[in-house]
């Protein structure tokens, strides 16, 4: 079970929860990036096709644990440039419960581990008990 909490006294979040409550088994996705099945940099120099990428991987990532993005919690965008988060956001948006989004966190970083790459993202889920 996943509850989203709006805690008083803090400013109301824009397109992400402050604090996502879970209670089950945890599922950790490491950072996806945008590489296909053959280890291929998709959409070189383009934000929104690599988050389109990264969004699939992390879709597949989550269907191998049994999950889906209904399950996440928690998302960390980690960006070489802070102006690609309106194209992370729109491909995080066309998986997730808008109204009840995960909670999450964007960090601009200087360089990921091939220079052609532009966002990774992480995600944590929570699966129910069985």
């Amino acid at each position: 079970m996943i509850t989203h909490i709006a805690p008083e006294g803090v400013a109301p979040a824009t397109g992400y929860s402050h604090v996502v409550l879970g209670e089950g088994r945890l599922v950790a996705v490491s950072g996806q990036i945008a590489l296909d099945e053959r280890g291929e940099v998709v959409g070189v120099g383009d934000p929104a096709a690599q988050a389109r990428q990264v969004f699939e991987n992390l879709r597949r990532c989550l269907d191998a644990a049994g999950a889906t993005f209904a399950d996440v919690v928690k998302f960390t965008f980690f960006v070489t440039d802070v102006a690609f988060l309106p194209a992370v956001r729109e491909a995080r948006d066309a998986h997730v419960d808008t109204a009840s989004p995960p909670a999450s966190t964007a960090v601009q970083v200087a360089a990921l581990f091939r220079p052609e790459l532009l966002l990774e993202v992480e995600a944590l889920a929570v699966l129910p008990t069985t």
